[in-house]
């Protein structure tokens, strides 16, 4: 009889031993591969519920086991009501356990976001989202929204004044409310009281700084130590009431930026940002001005300048002049080199 009892119990701790070691293998034993895919990266979308993250963790090749892995995520605390959106960075070899406390954790990876060489809100939502959880279109009808930019003090065309090209972090799941949000306190930080005060000393509001830097930065985009010498320029012809007489913002009107030589009959287009027949600023910018591009117009350079043409040696620096017969001088040189290039139009 105690033969009997004794191997009972010890099958029962074979038994034991055996579930006990393959509830271990379930929880701890490498269970994430990155063999079967080029990203190390797993998304979980903001409307994902648990079985959408079992599903795509299984379906994008990251779980080998995927019994073994319900099993798990089954019995961790509260993982189904801990689902937290983002860009969860993976590892190779990676055990049940690890992932389901990363995922659980919330702590997703940021990604950066940079946008530069922007003309349009169209250009601007796409470079934003690209990175993003959220559609471009969804940036772009609240920039379209009347409602929503007057929360921030602009209207519809001055909203991209807003904006500061840089590159910045956010996390992959922000929305297109938080992404402005976002740019609305980076806004903030660069406005600081000593850069406001040389706004109004220009008598320009922040919008029109930026819109000012716009054509500086138009103007001049090769060589950022030569802006603060055109926006002298542009804000000696404000003051004095001359037209602008732009070519970028002809171009920008226009909507065509093939444009390479600005001719009479471009400037015969009536737009709102025809600088040549509408005096001051137009009514929003024709780019996303840098920091570069809108502390060259706070500190613009003094000087009598109100005419400047292309040098004919194109080498991106311009020629200025005080007086229009002067200009007519570096006006044909830069034109006959125009010619003597082909470029008509």
């Amino acid at each position: 009889m105690k033969k009997i009892i004794i191997s009972f119990i010890l099958i029962g701790l074979l038994v034991g031993a055996y579930i006990a070691y393959d509830m271990y293998q379930q929880v701890y034993q490498p269970n994430v591969t990155l063999n079967n895919t080029t990203d190390k990266y797993f998304y979980i979308y903001s409307d994902y519920q648990f079985d959408d993250v079992i599903h795509d963790l299984y379906e994008k090749g990251y779980v080998i086991d995927r019994e073994s892995f319900e099993f798990v995520a089954e019995k961790k605390a509260n993982f189904k009501n801990n689902i937290h959106p983002g860009r969860y960075l993976l590892e190779d070899g990676m055990s049940n356990n690890e992932l389901i406390d990363l995922l659980r954790s919330g702590e997703s990876v940021p990604v950066k976001v940079t946008f530069n060489n922007v003309r349009t809100k169209t250009d601007l939502a796409g470079k934003i989202s690209k990175n993003l959880e959220c559609d471009s279109l969804e940036i772009l009808d609240l920039l379209n929204n009347k409602d929503f930019v007057s929360q921030y003090g602009f209207n519809r065309i001055t909203i991209l004044t807003l904006f500061l090209p840089n590159t910045y972090q956010f996390n992959w799941s922000t929305t297109a409310e938080e992404a402005i949000e976002r740019m609305a306190e980076e806004y903030k930080k660069f406005w600081t009281d000593e850069r406001k005060a040389k706004a109004n000393k220009l008598n320009l509001s922040q919008s029109e700084v930026a819109i000012l830097a716009s054509i500086v930065q138009a103007e001049q985009s090769v060589h950022s130590d030569e802006r603060p010498r055109v926006a002298g320029l542009y804000i000696n012809r404000i003051r004095q009431g001359m037209l602008l007489q732009s070519d970028p913002t002809i171009i920008y009107g226009i909507g065509d930026f093939s444009i390479r030589r600005v001719l009479n009959r471009h400037k015969d287009i009536d737009t709102p940002y025809n600088t040549y027949k509408h005096t001051g600023l137009p009514p929003g910018p024709i780019n996303l001005p840098s920091i570069k591009s809108l502390d060259a117009v706070l500190n613009y350079e003094s000087h009598g300048y109100i005419y400047m043409c292309a040098k004919e040696d194109f080498s991106g620096y311009h020629n200025f002049a005080k007086t229009y017969s002067q200009h007519l001088v570096y006006a044909r040189k830069y034109q006959r080199e125009l010619n003597k290039r082909k470029i008509y139009n």
